[in-house]
């Protein structure tokens, strides 16, 4: 199993990054929360989880390790796949879900795209006791993304709505309400949950 990645930042999009280690490129998909984390520094590490099927390995990857133990904490749940679970951590921060698992509310994680209530209950109810109470703060958020030409921001964000499974007629009606709601003074990471939260 591979731990952990360390080395040079070669290419970063909101759904994946490509890491360089001594001239090999590792593709490392990664959450919203993640991308926010991950400045233009040259050196990254990521704690990485290895998911083997018989057609594909993939790469996931996480600034911080708490992320990392929700995503596995999450893909241990019937009915969660790795994909999912990378959509629940890109549609909230992990203060929001571990605070939303702490509290019962399923109705929050249920706005998910992808998750279903029985899901949404499924994960509070196997979650619930595993949820240290003193792990949840409230996160600015605000803080990381990046502000960009109107243009660019728009086609940044299709590109991760479309590689996060929406349909593209529908990622860009989402992505043209949200910027007519808050303006183009939004970060990508803010547009992208925004445009997540709105279906």
């Amino acid at each position: 199993m591979i731990a952990y990645l360390k080395g040079k930042l070669a290419h970063k999009d909101p759904t994946f990054v490509i890491i360089d280690i001594q001239g090999v490129g590792y593709l490392v998909k990664i959450s919203l929360n993640t991308f926010s984390e991950l400045k233009d520094e040259e050196l990254i590490m990521l704690h990485t989880y290895l998911h083997i099927k018989e057609d594909a390995h993939t790469l996931y990857g996480f600034f911080k390790e708490n992320e990392k133990k929700l995503f596995l904490e999450l893909i241990s749940i019937t009915g969660v796949g790795p994909n999912t679970a990378l959509m629940v951590l890109s549609s909230l921060q992990t203060e929001e879900l571990e605070s939303a698992i702490f509290q019962g509310d399923h109705q929050t994680i249920q706005r998910v795209k992808g998750i279903g209530a029985k899901t949404a209950q499924r994960i509070v109810l196997e979650m619930k006791d595993k949820i240290n109470r003193d792990t949840h703060g409230i996160m600015d958020s605000r803080s990381g993304g990046f502000i960009q030409s109107s243009n660019k921001l728009k086609e940044e964000a299709l590109q991760a709505l479309v590689t996060l499974g929406f349909p593209k007629a529908a990622a860009e009606k989402n992505i043209a309400s949200v910027l007519k709601k808050n303006g183009h003074e939004i970060s990508l990471e803010e547009l992208i949950k925004a445009s997540l939260k709105s279906t």
